[in-house]
């Protein structure tokens, strides 16, 4: 299903940076006019997904005629030259396959006594690194 919010580009000195006012004022940016909606495309699939899997509501979107852009320049205090209103769309369940769900194939060594104790007691070692890559990202 087709998610659309409507965003808001600002022309800054590094680029572009991009608000989404629907979404508790959710940002990103992009050093082109490009990058920046790519960048808002994967910023508002991730902030949908994750409401999507913490069981949270995702607010309803707002018509593009109905964002003001010198209103939400004015909050955040940013020059209107150059800016625009744009609607992002994404896919979540899509984008989510592709880029968060989508599982790659490592390679790795380990010693042979290691493998032999882990299968005979039948450890699953993709979830197990998993788990331990998980254990040391989270510190």
């Amino acid at each position: 299903m087709l998610s659309i919010y409507p965003a808001c580009f600002f022309k800054d000195e590094t680029g572009y940076s991009v608000v989404f006012p629907d979404l508790n004022w959710l940002a990103t940016n992009g050093s082109t006019e490009a990058e920046a909606l790519n960048m808002a495309v994967e910023c508002l699939a991730g902030y949908l997904y994750t409401l999507k899997n913490t069981g949270e509501q995702a607010p309803v979107a707002s018509a593009i005629g109905e964002v003001s852009l010198k209103s939400v320049a004015e909050e955040l205090d940013a020059d209107t030259d150059g800016a625009f209103i744009s609607l992002v769309s994404v896919d979540v369940a899509e984008y989510a396959k592709e880029h968060f769900e989508k599982s790659v194939r490592k390679t790795l060594t380990i010693p042979a006594w290691l493998n032999t104790a882990a299968l005979e007691k039948k450890i699953n070692f993709s979830q197990t690194l998993q788990e331990a890559l998980l254990a040391k990202i989270r510190g």
